[in-house]
């Protein structure tokens, strides 16, 4: 057992950052946790140590003010995956007695219209993308909402993964298969064979390096306004998003929509498949329980 979850020692913020932060990030790495998330863990955390003087104790009542911090500056969501950052760090650090509840909040039936991106809106980016001749941000559209992959997976769609038509996909310590559309599976062959690919991923910069979120997000971000999309919808993951939910109603399955996104739990996918708020407030008119007319004629 590591000697800060046995022997706990009363540190100041500096001291548990120069001591602690590193061995932290040094387990994630052990425990084989994603590269993307321990880049949040480590920016979430660095987050908490620039919040208060460094000569402050870290104690309980500084996690609080902390919290209480978070509450007024970001949204509920945003602010409780920072807490389990941090409180995953104080556990490591043996400062259990320190951890923090999340902010309670109301499940979302819905997602709100200002967030969903439709089919409609998905097919408009997909073609602006071919209009502007951009026909790698194309195909990397229609791979990540035709397969459901996560963008940080992309590296897995290979051209020898393509020929067979399934990739393997290996996040979070699960592996599982990602089948490929035949269709897709034609468009990424000829898209690979007009780019001289012969092999290794498919989606590279014009130097041969593999495509990180980064470049793909502003990609996307570039053909909102050419592709009349809100900004605000347009996404990497809102693609799996869209994917899911065509999934699901033709499916009705969302054991197997589970095992297709990766997710270790079913209540995860369930936000995936949450209806706009236009299709949950037709759904409402359309339960027809309020008279047309009044008792009184």
């Amino acid at each position: 057992m590591n000697e800060t979850r046995t022997r706990r020692k009363s540190l100041t913020l500096a001291e548990a950052e120069q001591k602690l932060l590193p061995r932290f990030e040094k387990y994630l790495k052990e425990e084989e946790k994603a590269e993307a998330t321990i880049e949040k863990y480590m920016r979430d955390i660095r987050y908490f140590f620039r919040f208060a003087p460094g000569e402050r104790k870290l104690d309980k009542s500084l996690i609080l003010e902390y919290k209480e911090h978070l509450s007024g500056k970001y949204a509920v969501t945003s602010a409780n995956s920072m807490l389990a950052s941090l409180n995953s760090f104080l556990r490591f650090a043996g400062y259990t007695d320190c951890c923090v509840r999340q902010f309670r909040v109301q499940k979302q039936i819905y997602c709100p219209a200002d967030k969903d991106l439709t089919r409609d809106e998905y097919f408009r980016l997909v073609e602006t993308a071919e209009k502007i001749g951009n026909k790698r941000l194309s195909m990397m559209l229609q791979t990540i909402c035709g397969t459901g992959i996560r963008v940080g997976e992309l590296k897995a769609i290979t051209l020898e993964a393509v020929r067979r038509g399934e990739a393997t996909v290996t996040c979070k310590g699960k592996t599982r298969t990602v089948f490929l559309p035949t269709q897709l599976k034609k468009k990424l062959l000829r898209y690979a064979a007009e780019n001289q690919i012969k092999t290794g991923a498919v989606f590279v910069t014009r130097t041969g390096k593999e495509m990180n979120r980064s470049n793909i997000w502003r990609e996307m971000k570039s053909l909102c306004a050419k592709a009349g999309v809100a900004m605000g919808k347009v996404f990497p993951h809102n693609l799996r998003h869209l994917f899911a939910k065509v999934f699901y109603h033709i499916e009705h399955d969302v054991a197997k929509l589970a095992d297709i996104l990766g997710h270790s739990s079913i209540e995860t996918t369930r936000i995936y498949m949450a209806s706009s708020g236009s299709e949950h407030r037709e759904k409402i008119d359309h339960m027809n329980l309020v008279l047309s007319r009044g008792a009184w004629g």
